[in-house]
């Protein structure tokens, strides 16, 4: 999708992949600076190591505990994280909804996506957090750093991954987020009971595949609710690293076109 953009913008400049090992990534930093690039993203599993070999960082990186955006600037590596609010910018064109009006149901919260996106919907000022992980008491620290943020605005509340505990779960509802890995293979076993979704739903799993729907994606179509995959999210996360790099608005339909290509 980036270059697409670039070349829709007439930006003399080429967007590529570079592999670094574990622990390199200072290194590659120091590499990239002196090589002359404008800007880097930042995959698994360097976006925790990313956050230290940075000399500033964004603010809404440093609260959502990761990097995964690199602005390279008169000699200074600039760190962001662009995947809540591109997680918001996603809800925005996929529900045509606000985070802070709806209540939020998180499944994998333990993970680093399902992280950034629970601190993001809290900082949005969402109107409910229900957090559910396999080991809830690992969900104790995040919620802790989660009420910190909330300010009181936002309730927050934890629960178990056992597929009937959530659904039970789903008439306080509004929006239900999958960050959990399930549903990249199609053999996965589906994450809530068929049958408990409705129309009224709003579906987002940041999962997604090229060949087929995911089985949550089936079961929000079977419901008749709204839904949106990881696509939408890598999109509009895209976007926003270009404006970082380049400050002007991203050419989004150029880089929806190229990465729907790809």
């Amino acid at each position: 999708m980036h270059n697409p953009a670039l070349q829709a913008c007439g930006i003399e400049a080429q967007y590529v992949r570079v592999q670094v090992p574990i622990g390199h990534v200072q290194e590659a930093f120091g590499l990239f600076q002196r090589q002359g690039f404008l800007g880097v993203n930042i995959t698994i599993p360097h976006k925790f190591e990313a956050l230290d070999a940075v000399d500033v960082i964004d603010p809404l990186a440093q609260k959502l505990g990761a990097v995964n955006t690199l602005a390279i600037r008169n000699g200074q590596l600039f760190g962001y994280n662009t995947d809540g609010p591109g997680f918001l910018r996603s809800v925005q064109e996929a529900f045509s909804a606000e985070v802070k009006d709806l209540r939020i149901l998180i499944i994998g919260a333990g993970g680093g996506a399902g992280r950034a996106v629970a601190v993001q919907s809290v900082l949005a000022g969402c109107k409910s957090l229900l957090l559910a992980n396999r080991t809830e008491c690992k969900l104790q620290p995040l919620l802790a750093e989660l009420h910190q943020c909330a300010n009181g605005q936002t309730s927050l509340q934890t629960c178990s991954l056992d597929a009937h505990d959530l659904a039970k779960r789903l008439s306080t509802v509004d929006l239900i987020i999958n960050a959990t890995s399930l549903g990249m293979k199609a053999e996965d076993k589906a994450l809530l009971p068929a049958g408990c979704l409705e129309s009224r739903h709003l579906v987002y799993d940041m999962v997604y595949r090229a060949n087929e729907p995911t089985e949550l994606m089936q079961q929000a179509k079977a419901a008749g609710a709204k839904q949106a995959d990881g696509m939408c999210l890598l999109l509009h996360q895209g976007a926003i690293s270009f404006e970082h790099w380049f400050d002007q608005p991203a050419p989004i339909e150029a880089m929806r076109t190229g990465l729907l290509a790809a």
